[in-house]
């Protein structure tokens, strides 16, 4: 059995595991991730439901509709205000995990943009990447 994917919410109350290896990076810059993250985009990385489980704490969510419609709990920390992770109410079955909360993110590679038309004009966007003005395509 391989060892677990770790990581957590800044104050530490909030910790949580994956059990699958995780290595793509998917960066997201509607307004939205960009009010959540306090940055230009989000980074984060899709992982089945089945795989991620929260081992400390209880996170609180918010529920968002962002531009595209879907409805959104985003969950964080409730002391420190970490952003941890998104859940689609139409795909529960996947997770979007803010990958800066990882203990460790060696060996992810930043492979895609999303929601490029409303990236601020300072982020830098890797024309080599795939890239997409609004969502990925199914």
């Amino acid at each position: 059995m391989t060892k677990p994917i770790t990581g957590g919410c800044l104050c530490g109350k909030i910790r949580y595991a994956i059990d699958q290896p995780v290595e793509k990076i998917i960066a997201c810059h509607c307004t939205h991730c960009q009010k959540i993250s306090g940055s230009g985009a989000s980074f984060n990385t899709p992982v089945p439901s089945s795989a991620f489980k929260i081992t400390a704490g209880t996170p609180k969510f918010f529920a968002d509709t962002p531009d595209s419609g879907n409805i959104m709990h985003r969950y964080f920390c409730g002391d420190c205000g970490s952003s941890i992770y998104s859940q689609r109410t139409k795909t529960p079955e996947m997770v979007v995990l803010k990958v800066g909360t990882l203990d460790d993110s060696n060996g992810m590679k930043l492979v895609m943009n999303i929601w490029t038309k409303s990236a601020r004009p300072w982020m830098h966007i890797d024309p080599a990447l795939q890239g997409y003005p609004e969502n990925r395509p199914v």
